[in-house]
């Protein structure tokens, strides 16, 4: 069959060129219309110019080749003859044939009748004639660089209902609809799509969409780009073929050799399911099929310095506890499974599928959690705590504001998150309860001015109980403190007064012992002034402290003496009465003492009261005489004198010198008024007065007289 298509095409360009030469070999230099005979010899015939003309030799190439360029094409197009292009492709149709083409095809296979699957290549190609054949003549297919392009067979098999894209053949890229056709290709948009380049394909079998026709196609030129990921990005992919997620599944698996979705046909066959997938496209270029594939650029989970990322997979293996038999308030799984993932993401970058995954980030440096609405921290976990209300003992309600520390281990945080969710949950459903109920319960038990000035016994006992309470939820509590404390007005105004009045108080003191060390230095100037007369006063004291004692010495000594001199007197009187009896021993005594001189019976002056007046002139020249008397003598002591004279009474006074008795008349002690007594300070000259008995005079003279 072969050499009879060369010999088809061969056929008509020999005959073609022999008809091109003949035709030119026909063309001779015109004849005359008639000929004359020829002239004698001897004459020189000219012909006539009015009876033709002469055609340069010139004009005969030139004309053959001018025919060539005219009738050539004429002849070829007659003898079928096709010329395709270097940068074209040659699109057959077949008018007319024997065989007719099935109902169910579009592309003829084996010469019958319509468009035919192969094409004609640059060149020129006889037996195309033209009552038979229509040969159209195409660009070729350009895909732009960074491009891609879509292909729609309108030729094939027709596509399974659980399919929605024909499955990739091997047919040089859709460059041999023949084997595309022949090996099982499907209709419609195609799995398979063109990268970067130039494509020889049958337009009638395969429609091409570029950047150029997108539009045209109903599509954005965007999608048939390159599909781009940043780096700090990940690709979440939703396949739109393949076989349908398994029940109770919310993304398809991971299926191996698909490169990153770019080879659609071995995920179809790898049993890729269509929707949502577990894997992710990393950062790159990539060659999709936006009819296969379409992808959701994320951000890459960040997981800050000072935190971990508890992974809650919503997709994956087996679920399987490998918690352990101590931990029983929820499940870890190991990476990969369903479930709390039991090791946690540490600091960095990590490419995390956020739609099937859930990253909660638990922070593993110490967080102070605000119990007031005036601030809170930076981390957003105490944005719904408020200061406590508190009802003390004594029925006042006051605000307390608490700030709590607490702290997550890293190991930990997956069992926080397993128990309680996330952090948000773990403030609100664990640590507000535990830290607002205890000190309710702590405030009932105390008044409010108790519970003000013991604020640091309650707070440590705050933090011992939180600390314990919080060890049962895998929590460290590290401090408890108690922060402004907002009791009543009127209580505040109370404790006000008392606080100025218990400052005054110390201002009070703190002047008292200012004066008192102010009068402490003016004694001590006054003393140090007087410190000679002091050391000399000190001396005196010392000299008449032992003078007084050395005269208590000497008067007892005296007084002995006096006592032992008495007890032998009495002793001597009592041998005397006993021997002569009471009364003779007395006048004997008094006899003794008489005759001794001791007594003195006539005075130094007399004075006579017996009438006359000259009574008291004569007293006082009778003492100036005496007093004379007294300094010439050389002893001044007298006899004793005594004037006796009846009346009511008389006194006995003691005067300095030698004892004498003095009696002097008187009327009564009442007359005596201008006499001093002896108790007075302002007494007479005279050292004392005693009074006497008239009667007791008058017995003594009579026993005398018996004597």
């Amino acid at each position: 069959m072969t050499k009879s298509r060369w010999l088809r095409k061969l056929l008509p360009l020999a005959v073609s060129f022999a008809t091109t030469i003949a035709l030119a070999g026909t063309f001779a230099p015109p004849t005359l219309a008639q000929t004359n005979p020829p002239p004698p010899q001897p004459q020189q015939v000219q012909p006539a110019p009015e009876e033709g003309f002469s055609i340069p030799i010139w004009i005969y190439p030139v004309g053959a080749i001018f025919l060539i360029f005219i009738f050539i094409p004429k002849i070829g197009w007659t003898l079928g003859l096709i010329a395709i292009g270097e940068r074209e492709v040659g699109i057959v149709t077949k008018k007319f044939s024997r065989k007719n083409l099935p109902s169910s095809r579009l592309i003829a296979l084996d010469g019958e009748g319509g468009l035919q699957a192969d094409t004609l290549p640059p060149g020129w190609h006889f037996g195309y004639f033209p009552w038979q054949y229509s040969v159209r003549r195409e660009p070729v297919v350009v895909v732009p660089q960074d491009e891609i392009g879509l292909i729609i067979a309108n030729d094939g098999a027709t596509i399974p209902a659980d399919r929605i894209l024909g499955k990739v053949v091997d047919c040089d890229n859709f460059q041999n609809a023949r084997k595309f056709l022949t090996e099982g290709g499907e209709k419609g948009r195609q799995l398979a799509i063109l990268t970067t380049g130039t494509y020889r394909i049958n337009t009638a079998v395969f429609e091409v969409i570029t950047s150029a026709n997108a539009k045209a196609k109903g599509m954005q030129p965007s999608q048939l780009q390159l599909y781009k990921l940043d780096p700090d990005r990940v690709g979440i992919a939703n396949v739109l073929d393949g076989v349908p997620i398994d029940e109770g599944e919310i993304a398809g698996p991971i299926i191996p050799g698909h490169d990153n979705f770019q080879k659609a046909q071995s995920f179809i066959k790898g049993g890729g399911r269509r929707g949502l997938q577990e894997q992710v496209i990393l950062s790159g270029s990539w060659n999709l099929n936006p009819w296969f594939v379409q992808v959701e650029q994320v951000k890459m989970t960040e997981v800050p310095i000072g935190y971990v990322g508890v992974v809650i997979s919503y997709v994956g293996r087996s679920h399987q506890d490998v918690s352990g038999g101590a931990f029983t308030h929820g499940n870890l799984v190991n990476k990969g499974d369903k479930g709390v993932w039991v090791e946690p993401l540490y600091p960095g970058k990590h490419p995390i599928n956020t739609k099937v995954m859930k990253v909660e980030l638990v922070p593993t440096t110490d967080v102070v959690l605000n119990f007031t609405s005036r601030f809170s921290g930076e981390h957003g976990y105490d944005s719904k705590l408020s200061a406590l209300k508190l009802l003390s003992f004594d029925g006042f309600t006051f605000d307390l504001e608490v700030f709590q520390i607490i702290h997550v281990g890293t190991l930990d945080a997956p069992r926080v998150i397993s128990r309680q969710g996330s952090m948000q949950n773990l403030i609100d459903q664990v640590l507000r309860p535990i830290v607002g109920n205890y000190f309710r319960n702590s405030a009932q038990e105390y008044t409010i001015l108790d519970f003000l000035i013991a604020r640091s016994e309650r707070q440590a006992e705050a933090a011992e109980h939180v600390r314990q309470a919080l060890r049962a939820y895998d929590v460290q509590a590290v401090d408890t403190l108690i922060g402004l404390i907002s009791p009543p007005g009127e209580l505040m105004q109370t404790l006000t007064d008392r606080k100025i009045a218990q400052e005054q108080e110390k201002t009070y003191e703190v002047q008292r012992i200012s004066e008192y060390q102010r009068q402490e230095l003016v004694r001590a100037t006054a003393i140090a002034n007087i410190q000679n007369q002091v050391v000399a006063a000190e001396q005196g004291v010392k000299i008449a402290q032992l003078s007084a004692t050395a005269a208590i010495e000497h008067a007892s000594g005296e007084a002995e003496g006096i006592r032992l001199m008495g007890q032998a007197k009495a002793d001597a009187y009592q041998v005397g009465v006993n021997a002569l009896g009471t009364q003779s021993f007395t006048l004997l005594e008094l006899m003794q003492a008489v005759s001794d001189g001791s007594v003195r019976i006539v005075p130094d002056v007399t004075v006579n009261g017996n009438g006359g007046s000259g009574g008291l002139l004569d007293g006082l020249m009778a003492m100036l005489l005496r007093n004379e008397t007294n300094k010439n003598g050389e002893n001044g002591s007298h006899s004793p004198v005594i004037n006796v004279k009846k009346s009511k009474s008389v006194f006995v006074e003691t005067v300095a010198e030698p004892p004498v008795v003095k009696v002097h008349s008187v009327e009564s002690p009442e007359s005596m008024n201008s006499v001093k007594s002896p108790e007075s300070p302002n007494h007479s000259p005279f050292p004392q007065y005693g009074f006497v008995d008239e009667t007791d005079i008058d017995s003594a003279f009579g026993e005398l007289l018996d004597i």
